[in-house]
Formats: structure tokens, sequence, C-alpha cells
């Protein structure tokens, strides 16, 4: 298959891959205000940046609803990016202190817990 393709061997921990994973679904459940807020300036940030791009208004008006559909699209998965970064140090930190094998365990934990405070949020929001 793709193994066989490449010229190369490299080994993939499973393990770790699982515990960054776990843990910046954590994060990203856990901190949704600040993920929300992230991704609304990457997406403001890149329309004003692609907006300078057209010298045409009456072009960038035709264009505008596509574009911007777009650059969400494209903010939303940007804003991941210091959740994953913020995964590796928890998960570099629970494997330091705790050791390896409590890596999937905390996230899994963690996830739960953020999963849970994210929605008792919700809820809390509803009722006002």
């Amino acid at each position: 298959m793709v193994i066989e393709v490449l010229p190369f061997q490299f080994k993939l921990d499973t393990t770790l891959l699982a515990g960054i994973s776990l843990w910046s679904l954590a994060l990203y459940l856990g901190f949704f205000p600040l993920s929300e807020w992230v991704m609304e300036r990457l997406a403001a940030w890149m329309n004003r940046v692609e907006q300078s791009l057209y010298t045409s208004r009456k072009e960038f008006e035709r264009t505008r609803q596509v574009r911007e559909s777009q650059n969400a699209f494209y903010a939303s998965l940007l804003s991941t990016v210091p959740f994953v970064v913020l995964g590796v140090l928890c998960n570099w930190g629970i494997a330091a202190s705790l050791g390896h094998s409590w890596t999937i365990s905390m996230g899994i934990i963690a996830c739960i817990g953020c999963g849970v405070y994210e929605l008792g949020r919700r809820d809390g929001q509803s009722v006002k």
C-alpha cells in the first residue's frame, strides 16, 4: 500500500497521536469562546487581506459571499492550530509527570470534563 510506495519507512507513535488529539479536543471544547474569537479574528483578517488584492470594487462585491464563506472555512481550520500546540504541551506534561501510559486516560477524562462543561455553559446561556 502506501508503505510500499515510499522509499523510506517511518514509525508513528499512535499513543502519542491519540493523546495529542484528545488533549487538543479537550482544550478546544473547554475554551470554546476563545476558539470562536480566534476563528472570527482570522476570518476578518483574511477578508481584509483579500479585499486589498482587488483593484475593482465591482469585482470585489460580485464574489464577496463566496470568498467570505471560503475564508470562514479556512479560519475554522486554522483556529485549531493553537489548541494542537497546547495539546502537545499538555500531553508532554502528563507523560513527563505521570508516565506515558497515562496520556490517553487523562486525555479522555479531560475531553469528558470539558464536554460536560461546554454543555452546561451553553445551557446556562440559553436560559438567560
